[in-house]
């Protein structure tokens, strides 16, 4: 599955983690620091298993129920529409 962010959605790093843009609506939504690795990695790669493996990297202890935490991110940018396939 090869996902991307829409081009008209802006992204900025915080301390917590980012803020992403919606220009078309004009809404704000916050990704915790978890949920920025996940975006980042499907903006690196598209590729869900990335982002799996930098959520696993990134939070080596806890790596049970990684791919559901996953999917719900990429379920929820998809559900607010700012994610593509």
């Amino acid at each position: 599955m090869n996902l991307r962010l829409r081009a008209d959605v802006s992204t900025v790093e915080t301390d917590d983690g980012l803020v992403l843009l919606d220009e078309r609506s004009g809404k704000y939504y916050q990704l915790n620091s978890s949920g920025a690795v996940v975006l980042r990695a499907l903006v690196e790669s598209g590729s869900t298993e990335d982002a799996v493996r930098a959520l696993c990297e990134r939070f080596p202890s806890q790596t049970n129920g990684i791919a559901a935490d996953v999917a719900a991110v990429i379920d929820h940018l998809r559900a607010v529409g700012l994610i593509t396939s």
